[in-house]
């Protein structure tokens, strides 16, 4: 398994390579929303996306090994997230009709795996560490289906200009 690690603009693909201080890779797949349940009697309720657990597992998996490849280390301070979601468009749905994913699923329920997932593989120690976060999701027409993921440390300068 490759991560498909790459720099320079989120989701460019064209350069494998690390920069200091910042995670990029891409997980092929169905991105999948967390935090919508379903009911399943008796006051249970589960995950409304069966494809969920698929998801969570390979965001873990490819967070790992791209972790692993950079001899990456936990991060302990503020976090910045970036996150391109490349969905799957509808066989009905052409392009000049919607260009845009504005439908289910949302994005940050989107991003509610993923974050979580980056947890699990301990890339950061806890989700409630992202302080900054961009979110897209666009439909995969010139694209394989599923995210690039970008994690770095907060830049300070960022936070100081934004008063």
């Amino acid at each position: 398994m490759g991560c498909g690690c790459v720099v320079g603009n989120l989701g460019s693909g064209n350069v494998p390579a690390l920069e200091w201080g910042v995670l990029n890779f891409f997980v092929p797949g169905r991105p999948s929303p967390q935090g919508s349940k379903k009911s399943v009697g008796g006051g249970r309720f589960i995950e409304a996306s069966k494809y969920l657990p698929a998801w969570r597992k390979a965001v873990t998996e490819y967070a790992i090994y791209a972790a692993t490849e950079h001899a990456w280390n936990t991060l302990e301070g503020p976090v910045t997230l970036e996150v391109v979601f490349y969905l799957e468009r509808p066989s009905t749905i052409k392009v000049n009709k919607r260009p845009h994913p504005i439908v289910p699923p949302d994005v940050d329920k989107l991003v509610r795996g993923v974050s979580d997932a980056l947890s699990d593989a301990g890339v950061w120690g806890d989700d409630s560490q992202v302080v900054k976060l961009v979110a897209f999701k666009r439909y995969a027409d010139n694209h394989e289906q599923g995210a690039f993921i970008s994690v770095s440390t907060l830049d300070e300068n960022e936070t100081t200009n934004m008063s």
